[in-house]
């Protein structure tokens, strides 16, 4: 593929220059380590890294944890992933310099004005083994320098094992990788920054699942779980929430707020009103049953007669268990929320896949490059995407709100 070429004039160094002082005096999120991490309303999101962040664009995981932690907040997302990328942003070169790689990829974080960064950098470097440590060091410190310069937080993020067939080979790999994410995790001591370690929890998941199709990219179960070690590593709450009704004490005991509006135990019917918090993580097709319990409602009613009772939710069929069942608990994984969820998820991989071929065209050497004379005019075309990027920013968060359900529960005939 021919590459971009991109001319920084001094005027433009001098307008870039201006936009760093400007953000780097007013940043937006809060977020030491030592407090609690959230979100705030007018938050941008950047996830920068290698094809460990890149791949992510086609499944919306990374994105999908965090957007549905804060409803209602205007919180967008733009993924910078390169693969094969490094600190040094060498996958990015071009046919023609300048930029160099490393000052496109600065242009490129810039040009997102972030307010929080996920740096995920390590698994490219660890190939160099301990002669490349001091250097993978010196390159992540310069770039956090740069993400500060831009008023944006920073937190960094481990490299993840590779998933091959026990050899000699893949235990020296693994051994270079764990020691480059204690490189991660002790700059981010250094520097008193977030630190996100998803090494260990993906070997551990590998354990009990194929998250991988090739040992090296995750796949969509791994992408699952690679969201799920994000939102552990930030501290986040679990997404479980437990809702339990005793119809003999006419009790509730609930994370969730709910409201009783029958208990009729003649007819041995239950309904309620449940205003749940956030929208769940939609399952991964593959491994829907593997998968651990840590998104969803664990539903408990006891008290109902012997029998077997057909849960509905918003008046769509969700599950049917005996009595017994019901009183040890049921983890509900699907009904209106989840098809909800599964909407927002689709939401974001149709943007991030518009914003990917914005700032990374196939053609871009005949439309932005040094070849643009020949198809320059159609450069206004990808500046219009902003339009559509911004329409779907729309319906991503008209889609995540969480709403009221209706829980009924009624005895089989």
């Amino acid at each position: 593929m021919r590459k971009q070429l991109i001319v920084l004039t001094c005027s433009s160094l001098f307008f870039i220059g201006l936009c760093l002082i400007a953000s780097a005096q007013s940043p937006t999120v809060s977020g030491k380590p030592d407090t609690d991490f959230r979100l705030a309303d007018g938050d941008r999101v950047v996830f920068l890294g290698n094809s460990l962040i890149e791949d992510d664009v086609q499944f919306g995981y990374l994105e999908m944890a965090l957007t549905t932690r804060w409803p209602g907040r205007t919180i967008t997302f733009r993924n910078l992933g390169w693969s094969g990328d490094n600190v040094f942003g060498e996958a990015r070169s071009y046919v023609t310099t300048p930029p160099t790689p490393y000052e496109l990829l600065i242009q490129q974080l810039a040009d997102a004005k972030p307010t929080v960064v996920f740096l995920a950098y390590g698994g490219v470097e660890a190939q160099d083994g301990e002669a490349g440590l001091s250097r993978f060091k010196q390159g992540l410190n310069q770039l956090i320098d740069k993400i500060d310069q831009l008023g944006a937080q920073t937190i960094l993020v481990s490299p993840i094992p590779v998933l091959l067939p026990s050899s000699a080979n893949v235990t020296q790999r693994n051994t270079a990788l764990e020691r480059y994410a204690s490189t991660v995790a002790q700059t981010a001591s250094e520097r008193k920054k977030r630190y996100v370690d998803v090494f260990k929890p993906i070997q551990d998941a590998s354990k009990q699942m194929l998250i991988t199709d090739d040992g090296i990219h995750l796949n969509e179960t791994g992408y699952y779980y690679l969201a799920k070690a994000f939102e552990n590593g930030l501290a986040l709450p679990p997404r479980t929430s437990s809702m339990t009704i005793d119809l003999a004490k006419q009790a509730v005991e609930s994370a969730t707020p709910i409201k009783l509006l029958n208990t009729d135990k003649s007819t041995a019917s239950v309904t309620f009103i449940a205003n749940e918090a956030l929208l769940p993580l939609p399952a991964p097709k593959q491994d829907d049953k593997a998968l651990d319990v840590d998104n969803g409602q664990m539903l408990t009613i006891k008290g109902l007669k012997k029998g077997f009772y057909t849960l509905r939710v918003d008046n769509d069929e969700v599950m049917t268990a005996s009595a017994k069942q019901w009183a040890d608990g049921i983890l509900i994984r699907q009904g209106p929320s989840f098809t909800r969820s599964a909407e927002l998820q689709a939401l974001i991989q149709k943007k991030n896949k518009l914003h990917f071929f914005q700032y990374r065209p196939l053609n871009q050497t005949y439309i932005i490059g040094f070849r643009s004379y020949e198809q320059g005019r159609h450069k206004k075309g990808l500046e219009e995407q902003n339009y559509l990027i911004t329409w779907l920013e729309g319906e991503i968060m008209a889609t995540n709100q969480p709403k009221p359900a209706t829980y009924s529960l009624t005895q089989l005939k």
